[in-house]
């Protein structure tokens, strides 16, 4: 027991009120939109054959967004993990995050720039005689385009975890010999392996979530989400009920989901390390270069040529006039404010719950009700996904409306959905890092007896900077590229970057969409590489950290 009972209590109390004030926020506007729309369509949709076919597409294009994302981020992060020093390698890491913070609308743009009927590989394709390019709609689009969003986001978790593992054992590998085969099985594969169900889990729930993607890309009704036919429901008929319906399917499938990775064991521990410098001799043969660099150089092209797209497409704009208008500002300044705060709130609120889960893990009898517990604020962290934005926002606007005009809470809503929306994210970065730290460091801490703040300046804030840094650049970068808490109470008085973009694109003025949208992915990259400030230097040739 290496907790004192003081700091065991204020960790359980600190989780308690953070998945009060989730299940809260959630719970009131699902209420508001149960009440204000009828139950009726509740049962009815479960026999609605048209919702049975969404239904089927929904898992279908998740299961295998996910498996893909997956599958190809395993070469990725394992040659950016063993080629330290590859060119450019900082900027590889920071590119993957780009995605993560562009509006999808305009990351779907820059796809179709580059897969489109028109676009430039498919021009490519046919210059050499193919009859038949690839086809950015239906189901072969929305894979490409999940991918595009997420095999960065799980790569970057991966690298993360490799990087994690002591040197200890990459100096045993070299020591018996390993080929690149057995550094893998023995080493790499364990150190992944473990991360997966995680990873999985998130990207499961973004896909089966995804619904600008899927509108735009999904070519009609034969390849339609529920997530979009909640929107049909709010949008066209304007029936809360048929939509609160379908957001409960969808809490119920991915419940079960959540329930099956329960069962799935905890991440291990990395094992004991004395702090050596890591030198990977695995990835020096020319042949280990030339492969990882050849992965590498997919890798970015398949990021970046979209980006690459959108550049292009901005700078054709008058960016002068842009940057000299007072509503470019006056979004840019809304749009940061939001980021920030929901950023901080999404940190406060997972370190809130780690420490509670941490709390409980660390005691040596375990009931019934600390299993629900620990569960309940693993789960809440990631059940918020199924919530779509825009159902929040509809649900508060309804509830808010008996207090006058709904809009004056518009931004307060806004950054409460935008960090609901980037927690599973924040969880996902701090937790690995803060049990490894604290498997680390607890029991010097409490021999030494040092404890609350003390323990927090000269123990917790030194490690946990970087992953801490790395978990705000993330929250921001999602809450900055975020439209759909936005798209309901978006005003004259009331606009970020991503709604400026949106109603540019409606008044047809394109041009000015690319430039704004340029600027926002400027902005991101700024973001990401403020998030990876802590990075340390690497020194020439042997590896070392």
């Amino acid at each position: 027991m290496l907790e004192t009972a003081a700091e065991r209590r204020r960790a359980l109390t600190g989780g308690a009120i953070s998945l009060a004030a989730i299940a809260l926020f959630v719970g009131l506007a699902a209420v508001s939109l149960f009440f204000s729309g009828g139950s009726a369509a509740i049962l009815g949709i479960v026999l609605d054959p048209y919702i049975l076919r969404v239904l089927r597409f929904t898992m279908l294009q998740a299961l295998l967004s996910t498996a893909l994302s997956i599958a190809f981020a395993i070469p990725v992060a394992r040659a950016l993990a063993r080629q330290p020093h590859f060119a450019g390698r900082v900027w590889i890491v920071r590119l993957m995050a780009v995605p993560m913070g562009l509006p999808v609308l305009i990351g779907a743009l820059g796809l179709i720039g580059i897969w489109g009927r028109q676009g430039m590989l498919n021009s490519l394709l046919m210059k050499v005689g193919l009859d038949e390019p690839v086809s950015i709609y239906g189901l072969t689009g929305i894979l490409l385009a999940h991918i595009f969003f997420n095999l960065p986001l799980a790569c970057r978790l991966m690298l993360a975890g490799l990087e994690r593992v002591p040197a200890e054992y990459w100096l045993m590998a070299s020591g018996l010999g390993m080929r690149s085969g057995s550094v893998f099985q023995f080493v790499e594969w364990p150190a992944i392996r473990q991360l997966i169900p995680g990873i999985a889990g998130l990207i499961f729930m973004l896909c089966a979530t995804s619904f600008t993607l899927v509108l735009i890309l999904g070519g009609g009704p034969a390849a339609t989400t529920i997530e979009v036919a909640i929107y049909q429901s709010l949008r066209f008929d304007f029936d809360p009920g048929r939509a609160i319906a379908l957001s409960l399917l969808q809490i119920a499938l991915t419940a079960m989901i959540l329930g099956a990775m329960a069962f799935i064991p905890r991440i291990g521990d990395e094992g004991l390390t004395e702090g050596r410098s890591i030198k990977r001799l695995d990835g020096k043969s020319p042949r280990a270069r030339l492969a990882d660099g050849l992965l590498l150089l997919i890798a970015v092209l398949f990021l970046g040529l979209p980006l690459v797209s959108i550049i292009a497409a901005g700078l054709d704009a008058d960016l002068i006039k842009l940057l000299q208008e007072p509503i470019f500002w006056q979004s840019a300044g809304m749009s940061f404010a939001i980021s920030l705060s929901a950023a901080l709130f999404s940190i406060v609120l997972s370190m809130a719950m780690i420490r509670a889960r941490h709390a409980i893990v660390s005691k040596r009898r375990r009931d019934v009700a600390d299993r629900i517990f620990f569960s309940a604020m693993g789960g809440a962290s990631s059940m918020v996904l199924l919530v779509p934005p825009i159902v929040l926002a509809t649900g508060w606007f309804m509830a808010l409306r008996a207090f006058g005009d709904a809009t004056r809470f518009a931004a307060l809503l806004v950054v409460l959905i935008n960090m609901l929306m980037a927690l599973p994210f924040v969880m996902r970065v701090l937790e690995p890092a803060y049990l490894v730290h604290q498997r680390r460091t607890q029991k010097l801490a409490a021999s030494l007896g040092i404890t609350s703040l003390a323990r927090l300046r000269f123990i917790d804030w030194p490690a946990l900077k970087k992953p801490l840094l790395t978990a705000l650049s993330f929250a921001m970068a999602l809450s900055l590229g975020d439209l759909g808490a936005v798209a309901l109470f978006g005003s004259e008085g009331f606009v970020t970057l991503p709604w400026l973009i949106y109603s540019r694109m409606g008044s047809y003025r394109t041009n000015d969409a690319d430039g704004l949208a340029l600027i926002l992915g400027l902005i991101c990259l700024l973001l990401t590489i403020a998030g990876t400030a802590g990075e340390p230097r690497r020194e020439n040739g042997d590896g070392e950290r």
